[in-house]
């Protein structure tokens, strides 16, 4: 399940396109998340109660990834990549003002929630942190039998962005977060295209208003990314293919359903779009500014 600077229409070129990075006069955007380890009552480190050294490298290759590191799985050389410059960083304390390292540990077995389908509402019931100060993620103990097919998940930002309806946005009430299949969150050695850890950065884009490269299908108006060839239809694999326009499409974008082998790009003008959100949206700009971010006094 894989379920804004500013993006343009691919003919009506009304908005600038071009992120100015550092946002705001920022050298690195720090954001503070908090992942909700929901295990099913195992010792830490074993089954879905996942091991600490497994979430602080998932920490790490998303920060690879958005930072376009050289040296690692999420370097490229193309010219339309570029660094987002951010980092993501495990919060450092709770809501209560204690000492946190970013790892809330809850024991599903010993609790009794109401059953809402695979959705934030329902993991929200857990654990749910203020989301103007923290991510949340939950990692999801879902049977092994859903690896490959049950990834993750993410709520969107609302903004006015063209594309936002094509985000799964929260109603009123509503939690907001991301999902991680436990068996996808870091990486492992499962038989599957997405055990590198991906997942994760995938899910991160859509809730800083990314869309799918294919959008709702149309090659006019599928992601309003200028930089990311345009393309009507879902990209999966490692292989390419020639998209609209008589493109080849980015299959290394990680905005696409592609192997985790392959993906190692965030274009300039999607990054561009994430710099909206940050500048422009109440939720995600008051991330920038967490107490989560600081030691507590």
């Amino acid at each position: 399940m894989f379920l804004s600077f500013v993006s343009c229409d691919r003919h009506d070129e009304l908005l600038p396109c071009k992120p100015k990075v550092p946002l705001r006069g920022v050298d690195i955007i720090y954001i503070p998340v908090v992942v909700h380890v929901v295990h099913e009552g195992e010792p830490v480190g074993q089954g879905t109660n996942l091991s600490n050294e497994r979430i602080f490298r998932q920490i790490e290759i998303v920060n690879e990834d958005f930072r376009k590191k050289e040296g690692t799985r999420g370097y490229n050389d193309h010219p339309d990549g570029g660094d987002a410059k951010i980092e993501f960083v495990l919060a450092k304390q709770t809501p209560d003002g204690e000492l946190s390292d970013g790892i809330n540990r809850i024991n599903s077995k010993e609790m009794n929630v109401p059953q809402l389908g695979y959705n934030q509402n329902h993991f929200a019931q857990y654990a749910y942190w203020p989301p103007k100060e923290y991510i949340n993620i939950w990692t999801t103990p879902l049977d092994e039998s859903l690896s490959c097919f049950v990834l993750g998940s993410a709520t969107g930002p609302f903004t006015d962005l063209p594309g936002t309806e094509l985000l799964l946005i929260p109603q009123p009430g509503d939690a907001e977060g991301i999902l991680i299949n436990y068996t996808h969150f870091g990486e492992s050695e499962i038989d599957c295209h997405a055990r590198y850890g991906r997942t994760l950065t995938h899910e991160l884009g859509h809730y800083f208003g990314l869309l799918h490269p294919w959008g709702a299908k149309d090659c006019d108006h599928n992601d309003y990314c200028n930089d990311t060839p345009a393309v009507n239809t879902e990209v999966y694999g490692q292989t390419t293919f020639i998209g609209c326009q008589n493109e080849p499409v980015m299959v290394e974008n990680f905005m696409n359903w592609s192997d985790d082998e392959v993906m190692n790009i965030f274009t300039h003008e999607q990054i561009g779009r994430m710099h909206y959100v940050l500048s422009n949206q109440e939720g995600r700009n008051a991330l920038m500014t967490s107490k989560a971010l600081l030691n507590p006094h």
